[in-house]
């Protein structure tokens, strides 16, 4: 099926977005170059170079672009679901048939090409949930239809952690800023930051205790934490000024009491007076729930029981699930270890990298940490360091900004698009970008934890580029029939 309306297509096609793509793969292919130059003659052009490589990759995915461009916006739609089986079923072959590549069974060699499934998963994952949430009579509010979605996101995240490729997985992640969108209750996107801090101030601190005390900070402050939660959560959600007065004087006053006895009588541990505490709020809550009739004290019930479940199951998950380097990944991150020759030699060789850079840069080609190789996995994850490192300050503000422009100009394609399918797509895509990009410029400053992750356009790689230009082109392809729709 192919588009027939040819002027018209060509005249409602954002070029704005179609300019941007084509300078950020410009100045990514100039970033590769930078990144693999040794400073021996080499021919960017070679075919046996990276550089020469990314070529043909970017070649590919303009052609690529071109075809998608000139398909029928419907045929997205109607094939929503069946791409998204098929890249399932690609994720699941790719499980048992991939050769281990540097601890991960995530690409699949086709002759002289390697392709990572996962990159394209994203795409139709996108594709299907604007499908289900298009459908007639869909509401994300229901939980019923919730699920739906979420199982339809969960389902390619397990696959790809059973590859043991975790960044990719959590990029899925991503989706949950385009849920929120549609109108999922912000109380799920709260639940989620909030066992990120139970997460890092629980991990942190587990080891630090308070004064002469045998309490350990972190576990007394995440419990604090959701003590506090689960009290505010009752006047906002409930506005039940008897039942929020009651729990923040008893659950308050019960862990200011055991703290002071702790300090100036016997020392102990009141991690166990807070969670009783907790359980007596959580059956207060269950009371509330079955005398009033009110489900949000069930929620607020259960959101305090899972915030103790994720808790006290962090250190199980860091010591049985997590994988070795993963951990100490994870310790270096939060000042936990310091290894700089092992686990943070990336993070610190790339901040060496981007600060020699100063203001204005050392130039094209002209870097010293990145030309001596310095910075493991410099052209593909950590390939930010190079434009720090040879545009300095300047350049590095200027590539952020295209960024910038980029996400902007989606969210704008995104709200104008005249049914829920496109606009849901739209969300979906620029979610995928914003998580790629913070991601990967936090992992390269040390700011997130190294989960190796490519940067959209830049990063050397056929996989991730054509990813991220069949994500960007579909959704460029629905933009430009939005007047056609809207009659």
């Amino acid at each position: 099926m192919v588009a027939a309306q040819g002027n018209s297509l060509w005249k409602s096609v954002d070029w704005f977005t179609i300019c941007l793509y084509i300078v950020l793969l410009v100045f990514g292919w100039f970033s590769v170059c930078g990144a693999i130059y040794d400073f021996s003659d080499i021919d960017f052009f070679s075919f046996d170079s990276r550089s020469g490589k990314q070529l043909v990759w970017m070649g590919f995915s303009m052609v690529l672009g071109f075809v998608i461009l000139m398909l029928e916006e419907r045929l997205y739609e109607m094939l929503a679901n069946v791409l998204y089986v098929c890249m399932i079923g690609v994720l699941i072959v790719t499980i048992f048939i991939a050769p281990d590549t540097k601890g991960s069974r995530s690409w699949l060699i086709l002759g002289p090409v390697s392709v990572q499934p996962a990159e394209f998963a994203k795409f139709a994952t996108a594709l299907c949930l604007a499908k289900l949430m298009n459908g007639y009579g869909y509401d994300i509010h229901k939980w019923k239809d919730f699920a739906k979605a979420l199982g339809l996101v969960l389902l390619p995240m397990v696959l790809i952690v059973c590859q043991r490729e975790t960044g990719s997985a959590l990029v899925y992640c991503a989706f949950f800023l385009m849920f929120y969108r549609e109108g999922m209750p912000g109380s799920i996107l709260f639940a989620g930051l909030s066992a990120i801090l139970y997460f890092v101030v629980g991990l942190r601190f587990q080891d630090l205790l308070m004064g002469y005390t045998p309490i350990s900070v972190g576990r007394f402050c995440v419990l604090l934490f959701i003590l506090v939660f689960t009290v505010g959560m009752v006047w906002v959600y409930c506005k039940n000024a008897k039942a929020f007065m009651r729990m923040a004087i008893g659950g308050l006053g019960a862990t200011a009491i055991a703290l002071l006895f702790s300090f100036f009588v016997i020392p102990f541990d009141i991690s166990s007076i807070q969670l009783i505490v907790l359980v007596l709020l959580i059956g207060y809550l269950l009371y509330l729930g079955i005398a009033e009739r009110v489900n949000e004290y069930f929620f607020i019930a259960a959101f305090a029981f899972c915030s103790l479940g994720f808790h006290y199951s962090t250190d199980y998950v860091m010591n049985n699930v997590l994988e070795k380097h993963q951990r100490v990944r994870i310790n270096v991150l939060l000042g936990i270890e310091d290894d700089p020759s092992g686990a943070g030699y990336n993070v610190n060789q790339s901040k060496i990298a981007i600060g020699s850079g100063g203001i204005t840069g050392k130039g094209f080609l002209n870097g010293t940490q990145t030309k001596l190789k310095y910075v493991p996995e410099q052209d593909t994850d950590f390939i930010f360091c190079t434009v720090g490192e040879e545009q300095g300050f300047v350049g590095a503000s200027a590539v952020l900004l295209l960024f910038m422009t980029l996400i902007l100009r989606l969210v704008h394609l995104a709200e104008r698009q005249p049914t829920v399918f496109g606009r849901v797509y739209g969300y979906s895509v620029l979610s995928i970008f914003f998580f790629h990009l913070f991601i990967n410029i936090g992992m390269v400053l040390g700011l997130t934890p190294v989960i190796g992750i490519p940067l959209p356009f830049f990063s050397y790689g056929g996989s991730s580029l054509w990813g991220f230009s069949i994500l960007l082109f579909i959704f460029l392809r629905l933009d430009a029939e939005r007047e056609r729709l809207k009659r």
